[in-house]
């Protein structure tokens, strides 16, 4: 983070709205908030609920622990795609191989308030060649497994746009599946919306060099969409840089509106009914 102040808390939104990714376990800024309070302050504007991920061995214990504590938190559990090739090649600091780590998402994904199976995918952004078959090994294996316990996708896709669709393709997606932090263009966003796929919209749509981006929301339809945080990370404009939290998804959400020419009221209320329908009742 360039600056480590937390953003002012923008205008509340016109009726509530759901954070469909934000990782809570994860600290940032100068004046550290505890869950409560960032939930707290996220209701102050209209966020009343968070899908919170854990995508580490020790975030998805940290999620599971945390769902029986807040009402307004449902989970999604993973192997991140980063994480993948370190338990396959042995040196991930805890220890677990990719088969213990593994069983222990799929044990851990039965508690009743895990609703999503995510983030997994592909990033060829930070893992190199000699790791590319283990995140895709660990993709195809969590697309399994959101299918056998009936539950939603939500995938991490960085520099792999082409390779993600081919998994999904070939294995077969699940029948809720969410891009989360979508970055692909105008015509990936048009493939997904014909394969049924929902796309989140992080605060990089709000980016001033995110034309393209916001193209590509311009051609979802509003019942595609969601929005999200990924806090602490990609804070939206003008906090790029700060601290993020949940409090600060009406800055995107109204971005999101400007782009579909929508009533920010029906975006919000849109956005609730498709969270609901993907991931269940809070």
């Amino acid at each position: 983070m360039r600056d480590g102040a937390w953003p002012p808390a923008p205008a509340p939104l016109p009726a509530p709205v759901v954070d469909n990714h934000t990782h809570l376990d994860h600290h940032a800024g100068d004046d550290r908030r505890s869950v409560e309070q960032r939930l707290a302050d996220a209701a102050a504007v209209g966020v009343d609920r968070v899908v919170q991920i854990g995508c580490e061995l020790e975030t998805a214990r940290w999620t599971v622990d945390a769902l029986d504590r807040y009402p307004a938190m449902v989970g999604g559990i993973a192997l991140h795609p980063n994480e993948a090739p370190l338990h396959a090649d042995g040196t991930h600091e805890s220890g677990v191989g990719y088969e213990d780590a593994l069983a222990e998402i799929a044990s851990l994904a039965r508690h009743p308030r895990i609703r999503v199976i995510g983030e997994t995918g592909l990033d060829f952004f930070r893992t190199s060649e000699d790791g590319r078959d283990a995140q895709i090994r660990s993709f195809r294996d969590h697309i399994a497994l959101a299918k056998e316990l009936g539950l939603p996708l939500q995938i991490h896709d960085r520099d792999a746009h082409a390779e993600v669709l081919e998994v999904l393709e070939r294995d077969g997606a699940p029948e809720r599946t969410v891009f989360h932090c979508f970055s692909g263009d105008a015509g990936m966003a048009r493939l997904c919306v014909d394969r049924g796929y929902f796309l989140s919209f992080a605060g990089t749509v709000t980016f001033k060099n995110a034309a393209g981006l916001r193209a590509a929301l311009a051609v979802t339809p509003l019942g595609r969409v969601l929005v999200e945080t990924d806090a602490p990370y990609l804070t939206p404009h003008p906090h790029r840089g700060a601290p993020n939290a949940p409090y600060l998804v009406p800055l995107t959400l109204r971005t999101v509106a400007e782009v579909l020419q929508a009533d920010p009221e029906a975006v919000c209320t849109t956005i609730s009914e498709t969270s609901e329908n993907l991931y269940g009742p809070w």
